[in-house]
């Protein structure tokens, strides 16, 4: 028997709504959340058309064929970066014409696969072999609405396509619980003489990739206690922790420090949930809004050709905050990542494109509290890690994280293993 996708009325409302408006086909993502027993679908989003493939798809004889995968991909990776812990991208959707009904399982297969592709490429974990690993693939007809819903196991490329039932149900997007922290970054990356000619970006990638490690690692508490994690989470039983941090001594010719407050959310649905679901839907929100911020920086260093600095010289980046919008009659929340600088006008309206949802901008909500932080460059390359607080510049910065790259030659890096041994704490909430 195949797996059973219980699915909220609005999504098939949105899905019915869809028009073709002249064109053989329109595809999308479907979003929610894997289970054990079964998965829930609590938002369906199109993929917004290039101009010049909006004409394409027109012509009376276009095919499946024709499905550009490169543009339906990045809508993919960058609805992820969309997405609060606990939220997948579950699969894919097509909605076609009569005439090309039975002309459609070949094209959802290699779409579904490369979208997979696509959002794991960057993310610093891995699922589990306990995890459910088949995706879904939904086809419409748009004349007779009749339903096709077939999953493919990711593990297994070769494989065959399976049914899986489809069903609607209302209420669905009032069944989550809410867990909320707040996570205080430091973390320092020493670099040797060999990395330390890297470029920035390839430096923050190899040193995020061992802190996730340690994320991984940690002790996590629920509102201050620690549980069981094979417990139900509303009545898990409280264990001791005994917890310690261990340091690593190292010669380095530079280091990266990432420095600053986050503020992470999960949902996990209320059916029955454990303990270890919220903590590895928590761990995971961390892990990706720390790296998505990262990535968002270095495109924009891209885009706007900022250099980097040069040897000895001290670099400072402020990195984008979070900004949640609500679906609505939900507690669940999407994110999206903003630049000081940026109208709140740009937020909305990039939400509006890749969610295909009408956002106000007074729905958006910044997650974090704007600190005051201070910038600086410096040309002292001997700047010792004991003291890594510079000068308050004349005008403060409103920063919420701070990514900071500095050389310091010769140095002892000290730094610790498990920064989050029995140091975080979040809170679970419902309607």
């Amino acid at each position: 028997m195949g797996r059973t996708y219980i699915v909220e009325e609005t999504v098939g409302q949105y899905l019915s709504n869809i028009n073709l408006q002249g064109k053989a086909f329109v595809s999308g993502l479907l979003i929610g959340q894997c289970s054990s027993q079964k998965d829930y679908v609590i938002l369906a989003t199109r993929t917004p058309p290039k101009e010049e493939q909006s004409e394409n798809l027109k012509h009376p004889k276009a095919k499946l064929d024709n499905l550009d995968e490169e543009w339906a991909t990045e809508h993919a990776y960058q609805v992820s970066r969309m997405l609060p812990g606990g939220l997948l991208v579950l699969g894919v959707f097509i909605i076609t014409t009569l005439e090309l009904a039975n002309d459609f399982q070949n094209a959802l297969r290699r779409l579904m696969y490369a979208v997979e592709k696509s959002i794991n490429r960057k993310r610093l974990w891995n699922f589990t072999e306990e995890e459910v690993s088949e995706r879904v693939t939904l086809h419409i007809c748009a004349s007779t609405k009749k339903i096709f819903c077939r999953t493919y196991d990711m593990h297994d490329p070769k494989g065959s396509a399976r049914p899986a039932d489809w069903k609607y149900q209302s209420g669905l997007l009032s069944s989550w619980l809410s867990l909320e922290c707040t996570v205080h970054i430091n973390i320092h990356i020493p670099l040797s003489a060999t990395s330390v000619s890297y470029t920035l970006e390839k430096n923050t990638k190899n040193g995020l990739t061992r802190w996730a490690k340690e994320i991984e690692n940690g002790v996590y508490l629920i509102n201050g206690q620690v549980k069981d994690e094979d417990c139900d989470l509303l009545e898990g039983q409280l264990l001791n922790s005994d917890h310690r941090s261990t340091a690593t001594v190292q010669i380095c010719s530079g280091s990266v420090n990432l420095k600053g407050t986050v503020k992470c959310r999960a949902y996990i649905h209320s059916s029955k949930p454990k303990v270890k679901d919220a903590v590895q839907a928590v761990k995971r929100d961390i892990l990706n809004t720390v790296a998505d911020r990262c990535e968002i920086l270095f495109e924009d260093l891209l885009l706007n050709e900022i250099p980097e600095k040069k040897d000895s010289e001290k670099e400072f980046h402020i990195l984008p905050y979070r900004v949640f919008v609500p679906l609505p009659g939900s507690t669940v929340m999407l994110c999206d990542y903003k630049f000081d600088d940026e109208p709140a006008e740009e937020i909305r309206d990039h939400f509006m494109e890749m969610l295909d949802h009408t956002i106000q901008i007074e729905d958006l909500k910044i997650a974090e509290e704007i600190n005051t932080a201070c910038m600086s460059s410096s040309m002292n390359s001997q700047a010792s890690l004991d003291n890594t607080d510079d000068e308050q510049p004349k005008q403060p910065v409103k920063t919420t994280m701070l990514l900071k790259i500095q050389q310091n030659i010769g140095v002892i890096a000290a730094f610790t293993v498990a920064v989050l041994a029995a140091g975080i704490s979040f809170h679970y909430f419902s309607d």
